[in-house]
């Protein structure tokens, strides 16, 4: 089980408060998902921890913009990079990935995109991403590398991640 302790001693420069909120649906969401080994759980949060900034964004900074017209995010429609730029603890972005996670979750994100930024859609739809991705089997074979171009689609902050990495490791080892 993840304590808020775990999560602040990873995250240490995020406030007590900011990340309590996510303590009981980040172990639910583990649970659920089968996140439940040490290396899986700490790449998860390394990841995690990296991708929200230290669990402080659920929505993305940037304005979604860039994502208009994406048709590999499945953004068909006007509008569509705005409406589904990333949320959650992973970043959901795009209308194919928001329906998708929506039907894996039985829960309307085409229609309430803003819905994956509270605690429990934030925390499940990550695990959902996670699992969805083969990404238990790459942490059980260490390849950090490999998880961060799935989650990333490159290695975008990966000197950030490995360093969420190591602190993850010393703390739930």
């Amino acid at each position: 089980m993840i304590t808020l302790d775990d999560l602040c001693a990873i995250c240490p420069l995020s406030r007590r408060s900011r990340i309590e909120p996510f303590v009981e649906p980040l172990n639910a969401a583990i649970t659920e998902f089968e996140i439940n080994n040490v290396a899986r759980e700490t790449m998860f949060l390394a990841q995690l921890a990296h991708e929200s900034g230290g669990f402080r964004y659920v929505e993305e900074l940037a304005s979604g913009e860039a994502y208009e017209g994406r048709q590999d995010l499945g953004n068909t429609e006007p509008g569509d990079g705005v409406r589904y730029k990333g949320r959650g603890l992973l970043q959901i972005t795009g209308r194919a990935n928001y329906q998708a996670v929506g039907e894996a979750l039985s829960h309307d994100f085409i229609g309430n995109p803003e819905e994956l930024e509270g605690p429990t859609f934030a925390a499940r739809s990550a695990a959902w991403f996670w699992a969805s991705r083969g990404l238990n089997e790459l942490a059980d074979a260490g390849d950090f590398r490999r998880i961060t171009k799935k989650i990333n689609g490159g290695y975008n902050g990966l000197a950030d991640r490995e360093k969420y990495l190591a602190k993850a490791q010393e703390v739930l080892a």
